[in-house]
């Protein structure tokens, strides 16, 4: 309990900085008629809040979207693989990847204010938070939007009144105007209040930074709902070192925008593509992400952020080693990515950026990519 609610909290101090499937594992099994509905908080990388439950006896999915009032219940079918193809009248929600009682994470169409932007949505069970322990604590997070550079990742600090934070931000590296690529912020914990169901806490940024919702589950995975996007709470490791424990196949479901551009008014345009992967990872952490055909999207061997020269260990970059995140980066002749992954019992949450060289805020165009790989619970 203690882990759930400092996690979130301590994510949403992590605001700085923006204005504003073939798989090789069956990730669940078939449901069965003796089977409970499932009920989880959710949050679309487009800013929206939801509720989501899943009714195995009835073969349905029902939601509802609190941030643009929409709402549905859709018949699935479960695949060979253990994902959920969804059948939406709405054309919202398309396919779903489910670790039962634990996580999801889900393909919609229709996300945000307009209900009409593609987003990725991830969604924790359903259970009680309480505002009076997340104190003293300190957890890494990773943020997913559909504009400003997508991504952002970083570390919150919590205390008993305020939480500190510190964030690498890609985009920041590209865009002029005045960003930066590591931000430093603070948040009062004042402003967070329990909802009367127990199971989540709202509250609003200062200086008319937005609403947000936080929820997450005991088992380790947080979430925080913002104007701004999602922004996921991970739990610090215990060293720098990766852990061979986390070796294995992930099956991925990920959203992807490619060519995009940023004007000054805060509109991003690009290619929004949702897409199914299989990320393998060798015990020397050596990574490779494949589509369904086979082909790479993107490959390194994983070190620590702490190891990182530019990104831990000098003035002006990451205050914290953020231990349990790793990275690589791709340095081509005309083109750089960073590519990150934490673990969070048998899932991973991933990211990524790439932009032209040199990165020195020229406004370049950019691709991103973020997602969630489950496999299936021990």
């Amino acid at each position: 309990m203690r882990l759930r609610l400092v996690c979130a909290l301590l994510i949403a101090a992590g605001i700085t900085g923006c204005d504003g499937l073939q798989t090789t594992s069956v990730i669940t099994p078939t449901p069965t008629p003796t089977d409970t509905k499932r009920v989880y908080n959710a949050t679309a990388s487009a800013g929206d809040f939801l509720t989501v439950t899943i009714d195995p006896k009835a073969l349905t999915i029902s939601y509802s979207d609190v941030t643009n009032a929409t709402s549905g219940t859709i018949p699935y079918t479960v695949n060979a693989d253990g994902s959920y193809a969804l059948n939406d009248p709405n054309g919202n929600l398309v396919a779903a990847y489910e670790v039962p009682n634990y996580a999801m994470v889900i393909e919609s169409m229709k996300s945000g204010p307009g209900a009409d932007t593609p987003a990725l949505i991830t969604a924790v069970e359903s259970g009680p938070i309480l505002l009076s322990t997340f104190e003293n604590s300190n957890y890494n997070y990773m943020q997913f939007r559909t504009a400003y550079g997508g991504m952002a990742i970083g570390s919150v600090n919590i205390g008993s009144s305020t939480a500190q934070t510190s964030e690498y931000w890609p985009y920041g590296a590209i865009s002029g105007g005045g960003n930066e690529s590591f931000n430093q912020g603070s948040i009062p914990l004042s402003i967070f209040a329990e909802d009367s169901s127990g199971t989540f806490l709202s509250g609003a940024m200062p200086n008319g930074g937005g609403a947000m919702t936080l929820f997450g589950t005991a088992n380790g995975f947080f979430i925080v709902d913002t104007g701004n996007g999602s922004i996921l709470g991970l739990e610090k490791a215990s060293s720098a070192a990766f852990n061979p424990i986390n070796a294995g196949t992930y099956s991925a479901l990920y959203y992807k925008k490619t060519n995009v551009q940023q004007n000054n008014s805060g509109v991003e345009t690009g290619t929004p593509t949702f897409g199914n992967a299989t990320i393998t990872i060798s015990a020397t952490g050596a990574l490779t992400m494949t589509d369904p055909a086979g082909t790479t999207i993107t490959a390194g061997t994983l070190a620590p952020v702490s190891s990182a020269s530019y990104l831990y260990g000098s003035a002006g970059e990451l205050v914290d080693p953020c231990w349990g995140m790793f990275t690589y980066r791709v340095t081509k002749a005309a083109t750089q990515s960073d590519f990150f992954i934490s673990f969070v019992n048998g899932a991973v949450v991933f990211s990524w950026f790439k932009a032209p060289l040199p990165w020195n805020g020229d406004l370049s165009s950019y691709d991103y990519m973020y997602g969630v790989g489950l496999t299936p619970p021990s």
